[in-house]
């Protein structure tokens, strides 16, 4: 309901990436002052400010790396699927944006140790199906290599049978692979971390790809066919990598074009070995067909599919849509069986500024997130309707979609977020002041 997604809505705190994240939450219960919801871009008065309500998360984390990692992905463990028991492990890998003349990195990631924010009334202290350790502070450890042709743009992972793997995107048009299993050891296992911090370890790519000549963006692995790579750059041009023996790759040289300016993403179908979506800044998405020429490659066109540029686009695991957020901060879902129609079967307006990233939920095919310039990060729901009834007469309502379940802020410009496939409801977020790992009441 939307009455009840606006109480969701709270600003977060600064703290430590160490620090519980309730430690530093002011405690509305102890004062008489009365809480309201808070939509952004509303003038604050005199005296007012925002603070976070705890009870609107599950769990919240902050945590810092030094230099932004503007981009990052999460790597798949063998810790189970679907885990809700706190406190929480995850794994990443994210790439840097350090300042001019200073190097970048590659940073393969583990947060551990993540608790909830609040214990419930059903919490007792003598429970022993929670860890002993639940009280402890979280944890991050971070493996680095070194990434020596510049920031990382974007960066993707995957796994080739049992070996982590990752893409960087450099801004001096190269793409890498990287094997992220001797980092992925450090992290887990101290000794192998101390060998690898005192001999400074940092393995080089095992391929890299120069034939982009620019620098891009739009990178993506085949979700159906192991090792499969697609990758876009800033003059429109596609290529398809396809793994060969030897642990190297086969890229074409004929590029898929028809984007007639940059492509800003790419996403394979989840379902469709040769079938990938992109889009760009010439304000179309396409759809094409690997198997075919790359001059003729392109299937399906919404041209004007946005008023101006589209940053980000993703495809939904269960269902035909594509999810798809631009310069014009509108998000558009698309069904691919109407798609030549060139009309999205659903828009949003909501955010300020240009999206930045979006994300279906991992299971629920109904539900998505996104992320924008104007320091917001959202939470939808596309089975919600609005009730036409309840509101009717109703002055206190908040103009704002019903479809919006939760606005999380409190980052400065969020720049991508990731459900974790893992983990129930998880999401964690990247912007210039750094991660955040959160879950929400609402999802």
């Amino acid at each position: 309901m939307a009455d009840e997604s606006i109480n969701d809505d709270d600003d977060v705190v600064e703290m430590d990436e160490e620090d519980e994240s309730g430690s530093d939450m002011q405690d509305d219960a102890d004062t008489n002052v009365e809480k309201k919801a808070y939509l952004p871009g509303q003038p604050l008065k005199e005296n007012e400010e925002l603070v976070c309500d705890e009870s609107a998360y599950i769990m919240y984390h902050q945590a810092q790396t030094g230099a932004p990692c503007l981009s990052f992905d999460i790597l798949r463990d063998n810790l189970g699927e679907a885990r809700e028991q706190f406190p929480m492990t995850c794994y990443m890998v994210s790439g840097t944006q350090a300042e001019r003349g200073k190097t970048n990195h590659v940073l393969i990631m583990k947060m551990s140790n993540l608790t909830k924010t609040q214990k419930s009334q059903d919490d007792n202290d003598d429970d022993e199906s929670e860890s002993e350790d639940e009280d402890e502070l979280p944890e991050l450890e971070i493996a680095i290599v070194k990434h020596s042709s510049g920031s990382v743009n974007r960066i993707r992972c995957t796994l080739l049978g049992e070996k982590p793997v990752a893409a960087s995107w450099s801004e001096k048009g190269k793409v890498h692979i990287w094997d992220l299993s001797r980092p992925l050891h450090a992290v887990n296992d101290s000794q192998i971390m101390s060998t690898y911090t005192r001999n400074e370890e940092s393995p080089p790519p095992i391929f890299t790809f120069s034939g982009h000549q620019v620098e891009g963006f739009a990178v993506d692995w085949c979700k159906t066919m192991i090792g499969r790579l697609a990758t876009g750059d800033c003059k429109k041009n596609i290529h398809i990598w396809n793994p060969r023996e030897g642990g190297t790759w086969t890229v074409d040289q004929r590029p898929y074009t028809g984007h007639t300016s940059s492509v800003e993403d790419i996403q394979w179908s989840p379902n469709e070995a040769n079938v990938f979506a992109s889009c760009s800044v010439d304000k179309s998405i396409r759809i094409w067909d690997a198997r075919a020429d790359p001059h003729k490659a392109c299937m399906l066109t919404a041209q004007e599919a946005h008023d101006r540029d589209i940053n980000v686009i993703h495809w939904n695991r269960n269902e035909p849509f594509i999810l798809s957020g631009g310069d014009d901060g509108v998000l558009k879902v698309w069904d691919l069986r109407q798609f030549q129609h060139g009309k999205p079967a659903a828009s949003f307006k909501h955010h300020l500024e240009s999206i930045t990233s979006v994300e279906w939920h991992p299971s629920d095919s109904s539900v998505f997130a996104a992320c924008g310039s104007d320091d917001q990060l959202t939470i939808w729901d596309l089975a919600v309707e609005k009730d036409t009834e309840a509101s009717s007469g109703s002055q206190l309502e908040p103009d704002v979609p019903p479809q919006l379940l939760f606005i999380h802020q409190g980052q400065t410009d969020i720049k991508e977020l990731h459900w974790h496939p893992q983990l129930t409801g998880i999401i964690i977020s990247t912007a210039l002041s750094g991660f955040n790992v959160f879950r929400t009441i609402s999802v």
